[in-house]
């Protein structure tokens, strides 16, 4: 039985702490689940809707003298909680193995309201970006977890679809609670809406405690193992895919504020409208891409990635032209980068093999290497003075990187599969049920 495998099944011997999970408890967990990854999407993406009022808080003297590197230099808050992400991922997903996932959720989903709420208080600009930093450690391994609980309670055979859902907080909360939390930090101040935030997690700790099934202890798994599991090259190889890809999305996404404004032209009451559209994006995106990847991860990626270029390529082409088309084109290029997200996200939980929570993972680390490269590169081609055009620009280069370095990987797999399965049947008389078989024939098997 895999780590994927349906948690409702029981050994008759295991003892029964609870009650028996029934659909109804079944779809409150998977509620929990969805709503922490509700909150981790509030906390990471308002803060690119809430960039101006946070940078005119915190950096006014600068704002008030040259607003362009205030906000560039306000960018480095998403940077930072980025960074967290990346450093908290492998760390967290390392010690998982000596908690149950039950509980190491609910220890997740409370460090994160730990972050937000440090967040909302600190004085100084540096503090803020050092909360933000510790409000990011609990978010790669929280989305890392929840992604297994999710599949394990969705049943076998839906590894995409359970990855999706636990993604889906994640995607909903760019659809609704982004927009509405950027128009309440207009209102309120940024403050308030980390406060708000830190609400929704406290709710998440009760809910998960109270709803997903208990699990004991893993068995048989020590860290030594999942660090072992780090020296895998296609790891990197798929987190260099995930980091390049996606930050061309995170260049643009970054400054949607700026865009809004200064280059298209619309007030700044816009904004939570151009937010809620890339949020349906994302949402539509992350439900057509789990159910892809469930039928066919390489074709998921060899489809979504060019489809993804192409929504840049037409954002770039018509933001200025109008507020509706600025609403379609992040429409456009959010549902693509999301139908790629439970893809790449799958692709490393198999390359992980048994340390699938380290491969899920290392997907939100990546992802948000990709989230600090992206602001990065896009506030310094602000900042070098090409404009909130630029970033757009890049956004098409970065996302064009990630496509041939996917195109490179798989043809590379093609081929070495082909070899090794040539040595094997070479060898077929001598290896059939051998240990050397078969494990080589699960290495073959292994990514897409």
């Amino acid at each position: 039985m895999t780590a994927i495998d349906d948690i409702r099944t029981v050994p008759p011997d295991a003892p029964r702490s609870e009650p028996e999970l029934t659909p109804a408890r079944r779809r409150l967990a998977l509620l929990a689940i969805a709503l922490g990854g509700f909150g981790i999407g509030a906390s990471e993406f308002v803060t690119m809707g809430l960039l101006p009022g946070l940078a005119h808080g915190l950096l006014g003297d600068q704002m008030a003298t040259d607003p362009e590197g205030g906000i560039a230099r306000a960018g480095i808050a998403i940077s930072a909680y980025a960074l967290g992400v990346v450093v908290g991922a492998p760390i967290l997903a390392v010690l998982s193995v000596r908690w149950s996932r039950s509980s190491m959720i609910v220890a997740l989903a409370a460090a994160l309201a730990v972050g937000t709420i440090l967040s909302a208080v600190m004085p100084t600009f540096e503090l803020t970006v050092a909360a933000r930093f510790l409000a990011g450690i609990p978010h790669g391994a929280y989305f890392g977890v929840a992604s297994l609980l999710a599949a394990s309670l969705m049943g076998p055979g839906n590894q995409g679809k359970g990855v999706a859902l636990a993604l889906s907080g994640l995607t909903v909360a760019n659809l609704i609670g982004v927009p509405v939390l950027t128009a309440v930090g207009q209102f309120a101040g940024w403050r308030a809406v980390y406060l708000l935030i830190t609400l929704i997690f406290l709710v998440t700790v009760v809910a998960l405690y109270r709803t997903v099934p208990h699990q004991a202890k893993p068995v048989g798994r020590r860290m030594v193992e999942e660090v072992v599991a780090l020296k895998r090259l296609q790891l990197w190889i798929i987190m260099g895919i995930a980091a390049v890809g996606f930050a061309g999305g995170f260049a643009v996404f970054s400054y949607v504020a700026d865009i809004t404004t200064n280059v298209t032209g619309a007030p700044a009451a816009a904004v939570p409208w151009v937010l809620a559209a890339a949020g349906l994006g994302m949402t539509v995106g992350n439900l057509i891409g789990g159910a892809a990847t469930d039928r066919s991860l390489e074709r998921t990626l060899m489809i979504g990635f060019p489809l993804y270029i192409a929504a840049l390529v037409g954002l770039f082409l018509v933001a200025h032209v109008s507020l509706v088309a600025l609403l379609i084109g992040f429409f456009l290029v959010n549902a693509a980068n999301s139908s790629l997200n439970p893809a790449m996200q799958t692709w490393l939980i198999r390359v992980a093999h048994r340390s699938e929570v380290l491969g899920a993972s290392l997907n939100h680390a990546a992802f948000n290497v990709a989230n600090a490269l992206g602001a990065a590169l896009g506030g310094a081609v602000i900042a070098a003075g090409f404009g909130f055009e630029a970033p757009m620009a890049v956004s098409i280069v970065l996302a064009s990187v990630g496509f041939v370095m996917v195109v490179t990987t798989l043809v590379a797999l093609r081929v070495r599969a082909r070899r090794t399965l040539e040595v094997l049947s070479r060898h077929e008389d001598t290896m059939t049920g051998s240990i050397p078989a078969v494990e080589a024939r699960e290495e073959v098997s292994v990514g897409v």
